[in-house]
């Protein structure tokens, strides 16, 4: 069942669907003053939220539990527009992008696979955006393991966005999908709860070189993203100020599948 829910600027939100890039020193991006005119929509679907932005016809933000893996629904074969949101705040097509990007996903299929329809449900473009293939098979992947892995263990808070930045020479496919081609992805878990409370958090840029043994150059804080986003995490406060050296660790006889 599918919820949508209109809304007028939010400034919560905005500054993750269109912060502005600096300048760069030594290969550190850095976020400008989002631009405030734009309309976001909150998509609630059955097992996951999304955000999108009207003006980048795409997902900023996405959220789900990670619940305990008691499903095996297959994932569907096809992508598909959502006849429920506004042509003009979605994709205009689910073709295969090309130049080596892949349709990503926000929310990974695997994840709801107790459910037919949720499952099918991140299939929706509004659930996808380009991702560079090797990041979207690599360090963005390691992100969905350690999330299937440690779903089993306890249920798990995911949330995560989309940093759009400026860069037209990576805009692809504007004019075959309507949407640009993010800068990167971030994204935060959370298990635990009171005193043992613990997150994780990374920012992974959308290139090929985001490969699976560079997870943890794009480890951050999670204060670092709520800098740059504008967003608020539901975490104590002594969680946003922590990162830890390594990513947590894929339990051996882990399932992935």
């Amino acid at each position: 069942m599918l919820k949508l829910v209109s809304a007028s600027v939010l400034s919560l939100f905005c500054c993750t669907a269109i912060g502005q890039p600096c300048a760069q020193q030594k290969g550190e991006m850095r976020y400008c003053e989002p631009n405030t005119d734009s309309e976001i929509i909150k998509i609630d679907y059955e097992g996951f939220s999304l955000w999108l932005d009207c003006q980048q016809h795409g997902a900023i933000k996405f959220q789900y539990n990670a619940q305990h893996d008691a499903g095996s629904f297959p994932r569907a074969k096809k992508f598909s527009l959502d006849p429920q949101v506004p042509a003009q705040c979605q994709q205009t097509t689910t073709n295969a992008y090309g130049h080596h990007y892949d349709r990503g996903h926000l929310v990974p299929a695997n994840h709801l696979d107790a459910s037919a329809a949720a499952i099918k449900a991140t299939n929706n473009m509004t659930n996808i955006l380009p991702q560079a293939a090797n990041m979207n098979r690599g360090a963005w992947l390691v992100t969905e393991e350690i999330t299937e892995c440690y779903r089993d263990i306890a249920e798990l808070l995911v949330v995560g966005g989309v940093i759009w930045g400026n860069h037209p020479e990576d805009d692809f496919f504007v004019k075959s999908h309507g949407v640009k081609t993010p800068d990167a992805f971030w994204k935060v878990i959370v298990r635990g709860s009171g005193q043992n409370e613990q997150a994780i958090a990374w920012i992974v840029p959308n290139s090929k070189n985001a490969t699976r043994d560079k997870i943890d150059d794009y480890l951050v804080t999670i204060q670092e993203i709520e800098a740059l986003t504008g967003e608020k995490i539901p975490v104590a406060p002594y969680v946003k100020e922590t990162k830890p050296n390594t990513s947590w660790i894929i339990p051996i006889g882990c399932n992935k599948g």
